[in-house]
């Protein structure tokens, strides 16, 4: 009986971790439940609207970069080259579990001295949970296609890729806009200067908390 799959993989699974609340550590486990749509279960990066679900390193970047254990903060760990994977790729991972590539993960200072300088475009590569199953330790990763959409690798791309998703006639809140975009809600506070540079017509469909206008929270619709 043919394979559903390539025959070659391009890696397998080293590592998997999970996060189960904000306070507490990752921790090492043999098996995830991924769920579609939202992320690892039991996991605190779980959200339907981001694009950062998941994360993938490589194992790579820790031997060459001499890095400590689980610094870069990953979901998984993965033998293949992070670094040569690209947004819109969809990724196999053993029998079910399907992930959409969204973008490269920046590797700010949140990970500790110097540890972003020398990670640079090496953390990994974030990712949505398009097909749900069981992810295992040493399972085979096998590139599958591409998706539909596809994001840029700089923040400023993604929001104004998300400002041109919003219909006409409604507005879309800074914070919410960061979500949608995958990046801190620290960078509202340079959404201003970013707006002046837009075409008006997408500009104005971003807004503060207290902005007016009817809200528009990325596939679903609030009248406010």
């Amino acid at each position: 009986m043919p394979s559903q799959f390539p025959t070659s993989p391009i890696g397998i699974v080293d590592t998997i971790y999970v996060k189960p609340t904000v306070r507490s550590p990752f921790r090492p486990v043999d098996a995830a439940e991924a769920v579609e749509g939202l992320g690892f279960s039991n996991d605190v990066h779980q959200d339907r609207a981001s694009p950062r679900q998941l994360l993938l390193a490589s194992a790579a970047a820790y031997t060459e970069l001499n890095l400590p254990e689980h610094i870069l903060r990953e979901n998984l760990r993965i033998t293949a080259d992070t670094s040569r994977l690209h947004s819109g790729q969809l990724l196999r991972i053993g029998e079910s579990v399907t992930l959409a590539l969204t973008f490269q993960c920046e590797a700010c200072g949140r990970l500790g001295p110097g540890v972003a300088g020398t990670a640079k475009n090496r953390r990994g590569m974030l990712a949505r949970v398009v097909k749900g199953g069981t992810v295992r330790k040493h399972d085979p990763i096998f590139c599958v296609g591409t998706s539909a959409v596809t994001w840029s690798d700089n923040w400023q791309d993604r929001v104004e890729q998300v400002l041109r998703s919003v219909p006409d006639g409604f507005v879309i809140e800074f914070s919410q806009i960061a979500r949608l975009a995958g990046i801190q809600s620290s960078y509202c506070r340079a959404f201003p200067a970013l707006l002046k540079r837009l075409a008006p017509c997408q500009a104005q469909k971003a807004v503060p908390a207290n902005g007016p206008g009817l809200r528009w929270a990325g596939g679903t619709r609030a009248a406010r």
